[in-house]
């Protein structure tokens, strides 16, 4: 069920945040659209069958563009809410957010224009500082290099035009994409459809992957989302806020987040090892380092 308080109309970016059981960093990430300096969007909340307050954080906000959608059975991946929504979609572009990553307020605004001056493009990106417990904070993927077909994109850092995701038939399942994630194979088709997207070497958001948080779905912690939208919110040029924190040791005092257990970051590297030396595929499938991660984040 769509949830608005006036009729949809057709908007310039549809924008997506798939979401499962995580309300409170639902919040943030919402927060996150709406203080975006673009303003003519659309915001699709797609449930994958979540059963907690996560309708009410998106239907509270007040605001006509915020629209909630919960599917009737869980997917078990962003695929299943990502293919809803653009079934839905009303934007010419379709742009995603992680629900525990957050955006800057410029995203929107650099990736409309980048694809506005490109527009043999069917697809930008900016970069993302990625920030993981215990490890130097990150850019990814590095804008100022060319795009490789099959590379990893966080969605939260890019859009693309509805026509072509249509024209590539969305998102394919886990199980369909090989060693690709699911993610990294939407681009390539998009790649294969209309030649390579448009990189733009800009931070404009925050990633915080679940996967790298163990038992984040247990213990469902915000007080990251908490912390970098505070800081955001409060700094006259976030942009640079986040570049300097580029190598810098990620931990913050007000939480505690458990990395992967030590034991099975070991045994990546010895079975990548292993099927090297005898001459087999050393990538995991879609679907398998998906399941890995759920163990991980305890989904």
């Amino acid at each position: 069920m769509v949830s608005a308080s006036e009729p949809r109309r057709d908007v310039a970016v549809t924008v997506v945040v798939p979401t499962y059981n995580y309300a409170g960093v639902l919040a943030f990430a919402i927060d996150s659209v709406l203080d975006q300096t673009f303003p003519d969007y659309e915001l699709l909340v797609v449930g994958d069958g979540c059963t907690d307050a996560s309708e009410q954080i998106a239907t509270q906000t007040g605001d006509p563009r915020v629209h909630w959608i919960n599917l009737p059975r869980r997917t078990g991946h962003q695929t299943g809410p990502n293919n809803e929504a653009l079934q839905r979609a009303s934007g010419d572009i379709v742009a995603f957010l992680g629900h525990d990553d957050l955006w800057l307020p410029h995203h929107l605004e650099v990736l409309v224009e980048a694809l506005d001056g490109n527009r043999g493009a069917a697809a930008a990106y900016t970069m993302a500082l990625r920030l993981t417990p215990g490890r130097p904070a990150g850019v990814q993927p590095d804008a100022h290099r060319a795009y490789e077909r099959g590379q990893f994109v966080p969605p939260t850092a890019f859009a693309v035009r509805r026509g072509a995701l249509i024209a590539i038939g969305g998102w394919r399942d886990k199980k369909e994409t090989g060693e690709l994630l699911p993610e990294c194979d939407l681009l390539a088709r998009v790649h294969d459809l209309a030649g390579s997207p448009c990189a733009v070497p800009r931070i404009t958001c925050i990633k915080l992957a679940a996967g790298e948080r163990r038992n984040v779905y247990r213990t469902r912690p915000t007080y990251e989302q908490d912390f970098w939208l505070t800081q955001v919110r409060a700094s006259a040029d976030p942009e640079r806020l986040l570049s300097t924190w580029i190598g810098r040791p990620y931990e913050l005092a007000g939480g505690r987040v458990e990395r992967p257990p030590f034991a099975m970051r070991v045994w990546r590297s010895v079975r990548y090892r292993v099927r090297k030396r005898l001459g087999l595929p050393t990538g995991l499938s879609a679907n398998a380092q998906i399941r890995g991660w759920r163990r991980i984040k305890g989904a």
